[in-house]
């Protein structure tokens, strides 16, 4: 079996979409399915897969996940809160999603309903369920009556968002809404619970193409935002363990031929990594059922393209209008309740993007006063090449310098040469090169981004030796070199609590590095200098200090250029890239699992979302670059034999 963290995204709740009590109270159900003989986390397991329904639903979700390799994994439900539309307001924006959907395809605002996020996703047990909808409830009832209506929204287009915002003073009213249910939250079931901070908004289009904005910006206008609408405040639920996962739909039956084929029920939902596809051969792909939790091959052309929405779970909908739950005349959809019918392209999306902290990304809009000409600025970043001291050990450099301090190569991987250090060649253990294969690594990447017709406007690279190397390779790959100048930033440099000792490493001087033939820039001025760097830093500090320094390196190149590349270190992918898009840092433990998995050259994109001034991750220009270690060869140990 694969370590647990693999597994993880094997297996997912099975979402029931009849009709259920629009908040969870399972007390009564749970005795009843522990008088059954199911174990409690089973059984509450169940309940919170299936929104709390009733017996029946629980025990089939048991019953079809019975061979379910997750079973009894105690990781908790991601849960959030949104504001949907109902009414007539939800008419005109599913027939907004239709129109748009035929006329220019589908964009990423069509993985999900129309609403406005009042919180970030948070975890919360699924012993505590119960008392999280009894504190979304209570919110709702101490505030009847205090929420104007009808909402004022705002249409704000640019060349690739377009959305309607609230008036500030009543997404004020919002935010305290949604600051009272993070408190009731944090009493009533000890979870914690962040409040949307920015300015809160309906999406409608954005990921489009620049050619569909005409036709986009104009179906928009015909929405009326005064139609009349009860917005509803809805908790969701989904299992994160897909949260990287794309989300397809069975339409045609399968029986498995072989042991390792999944077998297929129309209707079911496949959850399909990337990442695992290496198993697959043409034609076949590799998934994970929705609806018993169990992984194999499974034929390509049978299943089409789905949201992720669709596995998402309801725990309450409430309306603020008159703050009583919805009743039964209307549509139920998933166990929440809507005035009016839902149209099938809303029913089928309710998944925006896979980040942690929302599907509805947090846009922060800062409206100019006319529309920019350029194009989208774009940010790369890199981790560096190969290094010497994983490829030979931390005393490569005892073993490389002799008494005088004359380098001597011993390995066709190690480069030929290196540049002299004012303080001596001891200054290369905390500040290694690369290999000679760490070079080759970064110039393969630099020729790719040649052949993707990407040029660089602007490098900037951390301190250390291995990413100024790894810089001045991915120019030479892309035929740069000393046409653009390396920006040396110390404020790059890794979190300092990874460095051994008790000082910082010593850097070579920009002056020297120009000295060595390397193509830097000497006039270069870093936002933090190396004096502000400190040992042994904590999390928040190094976080802080990356978003910072990202922030201002972006700043500083606006309407400049439109492509910067920062070239540091494995922790940098994250670093310099979850807070620009709006997210919340992720917690230090979190946060080293993702650095640790981050290989040589990792490489990662991010593009500014029009003028919002919010970024969002999107596919790199070029294709990843896979590797791994050898060996080393000694022909005298291997083949000369006794």
């Amino acid at each position: 079996m694969a370590a647990k963290e693999d597994l993880y995204a094997k297996v997912t709740p099975r979402r029931q979409r009849q009709n259920r009590p629009s908040t969870v109270k399972h007390g009564s159900t749970l005795d009843v399915l522990l008088s059954m003989g199911f174990p409690k986390t089973r059984a509450l397991k169940a309940l919170v897969s299936t929104g709390g329904k009733n017996v029946q639903a629980a025990c089939d979700w048991l019953f079809s996940h019975v061979d379910d390799p997750f079973l009894d994994d105690p990781l908790p439900r991601e849960y959030v809160l949104y504001l949907r539309p109902s009414g007539p307001l939800l008419q005109q924006l599913s027939h907004f999603w239709q129109q748009s959907r035929l006329s220019c395809g589908k964009n990423k605002a069509h993985n999900i309903f129309p609403h406005i996020t009042l919180c970030q996703f948070f975890m919360c047990a699924d012993g505590k369920v119960e008392a999280l909808c009894d504190a979304l409830q209570s919110t709702v009832a101490k505030w009847k009556g205090r929420i104007p209506m009808p909402l004022p929204l705002e249409l704000y287009t640019s060349s690739t968002f377009i959305g309607l915002f609230v008036e500030e003073q009543v997404a004020e009213v919002l935010k305290s809404f949604a600051a009272d249910f993070a408190t009731e939250a944090a009493a009533k079931a000890d979870v914690h619970v962040e409040p949307h901070r920015k300015q809160l908004h309906v999406t409608l289009a954005y990921h489009f193409q620049t050619s569909h904005l005409p036709v986009l910006e104009k179906l928009a206008k015909n929405v009326d935002v005064s139609s009349g609408c009860d917005w509803l405040s809805v908790l969701f639920s989904r299992d994160i363990r897909f949260a990287n996962h794309e989300t397809l739909q069975v339409m045609y039956p399968y029986v498995p031929q072989n042991d390792d084929e999944l077998e297929l029920v129309t209707g079911d939902f496949i959850f399909m990594s990337p990442v695992e596809q290496s198993t697959a051969s043409e034609g076949w792909v590799y998934g994970t059922s929705l609806g018993t939790g169990l992984s194999g091959l499974l034929p390509e052309n049978y299943v089409n393209r789905a949201d992720e929405s669709d596995t998402w779970v309801v725990h309450g909908s409430h309306s603020i209008l008159n703050c009583a739950s919805p009743s039964n005349s209307g549509s139920t959809v998933g166990g929440l309740l809507f005035d009016g019918q839902l149209n099938d392209s809303l029913l089928d999306s309710l998944v925006d993007s896979p980040s942690l902290t929302g599907l509805c990304p947090p846009i922060q809009v800062s409206r100019p006063a006319s529309q920019s000409s350029l194009s989208k600025m774009r940010l790369f970043v890199c981790r560096h090449g190969e290094r010497m001291d994983v490829v030979f050990g931390k005393h490569w450099v005892t073993q490389c310098f002799d008494s005088k301090g004359r380098y001597i190569r011993s390995n066709l991987n190690m480069p030929p040469s290196l540049p002299a250090r004012s303080g001596g060649h001891r200054d290369y253990d905390k500040d290694c090169p690369i290999t000679v294969f760490g070079s080759t690594q970064a110039r393969l990447v630099g020729e790719a981004l040649l052949d993707s017709h990407t040029k660089i406007d602007f490098v900037y690279c951390s301190p250390s030796l291995r990413c100024v190397q790894t810089a001045q390779h991915i120019l030479q790959g892309l035929q740069q070199e000393g046409k653009t100048k390396i920006r040396v930033e110390p404020g790059l440099f890794e979190w300092t609590k990874w460095v051994s000792g008790t000082c910082l490493p010593t850097w070579i001087p920009p002056a020297d590095l120009a000295t060595a033939n390397l193509s830097v820039d000497t006039t270069y001025r870093p936002h933090i200098p190396i004096s502000k760097l400190t040992v042994s830093e904590s999390y928040d500090t190094y976080i802080s200090r990356s978003f910072q320094v990202t922030r201002e390196i972006l700043a500083e190149n606006k309407n400049l250029g439109n492509t910067v590349l920062i070239v540091a270190h494995a922790s940098s992918l994250e670093a310099c890239t979850r807070q620009i898009q709006g997210l919340s840092p992720q917690n230090s433990k979190d946060f080293v699992q993702v650095v640790r998995k981050i290989p040589y050259l990792g490489f990662c994109a991010c593009e500014e979302m029009g003028e919002t001034g919010v970024w969002q991750l999107v596919d790199p220009p070029i294709l990843p670059l896979t590797h791994g270690p050898n060996h080393s060869f000694n022909w005298r140990e291997m083949l000369m034999q006794d």
